[in-house]
């Protein structure tokens, strides 16, 4: 009787969240508007991107989604990155000297991995976005209530949601 509506309801819902949140993962790439600076990063095609509206990225119109450190590789253009820093110095705000433009950079909030502009990736691999806003202007009231933001730098083997 309701054993078995439950067990139908569940087996549903876990259906329903397998179809919608496919832990698939793509190998994007993408750079900066010149070209110096190219970079790969292995994500899900159904990227999470933060809006956030601290004092620099309002500034500079930064979104980004977070990966971890080691799915991202940077393909060339080293010499030709140079970083910005402030505040806590945490965030490591790491632009092309050329065109200017930030393909990605460590976040404060994710010091192990790297938030990337969607923005800067080449077409054919993203199949949606969905975007968050984050008040940086209250960092750390966000991130008491974004909890899950520091699992977004993990491997997803290695993820715990406090």
């Amino acid at each position: 009787g309701n054993t078995q509506i439950s067990t139908y309801s569940f087996l549903v819902m876990v259906c329903c969240f397998l179809c919608t949140h496919r832990m698939d993962l793509v190998k994007h790439t993408g750079g900066c508007h010149c070209g110096a600076v190219r970079f790969e990063v292995t994500s899900s095609p159904d990227l999470h991107v933060f809006q956030c509206n601290c004092s620099i990225c309002t500034k500079k119109q930064n979104n980004h989604f977070i990966v971890p450190k080691n799915l991202f590789t940077l393909l060339q253009g080293s010499d030709n990155l140079t970083t910005y820093t402030f505040n806590t110095r945490i965030a490591k705000h790491t632009f092309c000297k050329t065109c200017g433009v930030q393909s990605f950079y460590t976040p404060r909030s994710n010091p192990d991995g790297y938030g990337v502009a969607p923005h800067c990736l080449d077409p054919g691999t993203v199949r949606s976005v969905t975007v968050e806003n984050f008040c940086g202007e209250k960092w750390e009231e966000s991130m008491a209530a974004h909890q899950s933001i520091r699992d977004m730098s993990q491997n997803p083997a290695e993820s715990k949601t406090k």
